[in-house]
């Protein structure tokens, strides 16, 4: 049978694409350097780039090429088309950043946070930095992606207060925050899950489609990657790991949030864990600070038993304030190695691994409404 052929307007729409995604890759273009990336024929694109440039997606910037021959154009991103927002919620504070089409950042804002801020300190922080940005920009915010250091309900976007979460910002809505800031979608998820992303794209674990990424600072974590996609669970509460069952410090089946409790190693007042008391006694050689070291190996060890036993990971990947630490890493190793299904353990090895992974994901989903509002949909 004779497969129909596509349509005009469908190989224009596909050469549009085309085009934009060359501009997207490279800050300007000419037309020959687009038809030699893109490998579409000259005259095909020169009517590309005239339909965009009619429809306010791409500019001609002004600029010539130099040299013998021909002069050209060259051609770039309309700046109208906006920007997306990125935010990173934790413990300490808001970052927010403004990112265009090629990935670059316009600005960033921070605002200090207590521990117990609240939900209203945390919006007026978040929508504040928003406002900001929006004034650094031309164009739009278009759409956002937040990182909260709390669970993430997947269905609202809404966070998720579980018992003993050291960070309380309650039920706060980002989606209904941002509302009158950002003219598109506002997509959330936890910290250690775009943590993940990161690392699987950039990092440590990058070319690994099945790993485990374990999250270990004032709060614990878990994200698990499966087939190179982030698994969020029914409500968005994978890798929720505080109450999760495994060794105490003196070998009694004990809550993983309890055995910093029994080891003296929690905030005063809080469930949040004291980061620098643990690193200290990370790096101490006294009979104590073994001892403790190799009760939280033993937990942690615990923890990545019921990991493998799940997810079946190809590798480890350990985070966080205190968790990539060699002695604790070191430590980990040594028990997991004796444990009926031991796998690779490795460090997290990018900084602000959380921001990255919404930044990179706010880049992706801003490309594809800049591309589909190009040729929108037929209603």
């Amino acid at each position: 049978m004779t497969q129909p052929k596509p349509s005009l307007e469908m190989l224009r729409a596909l050469t549009d694409e085309n085009v934009l995604r060359a501009l997207m890759d490279h800050p300007r273009l000419t037309r020959a350097e687009i038809s030699a990336h893109t490998g579409i024929s000259k005259p095909t694109i020169s009517d590309s780039v005239q339909r965009l440039t009619g429809a306010g997606v791409v500019v001609d910037t002004g600029e010539r090429t130099t040299g013998r021959g021909r002069v050209g154009s060259y051609y770039a991103l309309a700046p109208r088309l906006g920007a997306a927002l990125v935010a990173s919620i934790t413990p300490h504070g808001v970052t927010a950043e403004a990112v265009d089409a090629l990935g670059h950042v316009h600005g960033q804002v921070r605002t200090a946070l207590e521990a117990n801020a609240g939900p209203e300190a945390a919006a007026a922080a978040l929508s504040g930095a928003a406002g900001q940005l929006a004034e650094r920009i031309t164009g739009p915010l278009r759409l956002a992606v937040i990182s909260a250091a709390d669970p993430v309900d997947r269905d609202t976007g809404r966070l998720v207060h579980l018992p003993d979460a050291p960070f309380l910002v309650g039920d706060l809505d980002p989606p209904g925050v941002l509302a009158g800031r950002v003219t598109g979608p506002v997509l959330v998820d936890n910290d250690v899950n775009w943590a993940a992303r990161a690392e699987h794209q950039a990092g440590c674990a990058r070319g690994v489609d099945d790993f485990v990424h374990l999250h270990l600072g004032e709060g614990l974590g878990c994200a698990v990657v499966s087939d190179g996609v982030v698994r969020r669970g029914h409500r968005g509460l994978v890798g929720e790991i505080a109450h999760l069952c495994t060794y105490g410090p003196d070998g009694e089946a004990m809550a993983f949030t309890e055995v910093f409790a029994a080891l003296g190693l929690r905030l005063p007042s809080s469930t949040a864990i004291d980061v620098p008391a643990l690193r200290a006694l990370l790096a101490g050689h006294d009979e104590r600070a073994q001892r403790i070291r190799a009760a939280l190996a033993r937990a942690v060890c615990g923890v990545l038993s019921a990991a493998v036993s799940l997810a079946d990971p190809r590798m480890i990947v350990i985070g966080g304030a205190w968790g990539p630490d060699p002695a604790m890493i070191t430590a980990v190793e040594k028990h997991f190695q004796r444990t009926p299904r031991p796998v690779p353990v490795t460090a997290a090895t990018l900084s602000s691994p959380e921001l990255s992974g919404a930044r990179g994901r706010a880049v992706e989903e801003l490309r594809t409404l800049i591309v589909r509002s190009a040729h929108p949909a037929p209603e």
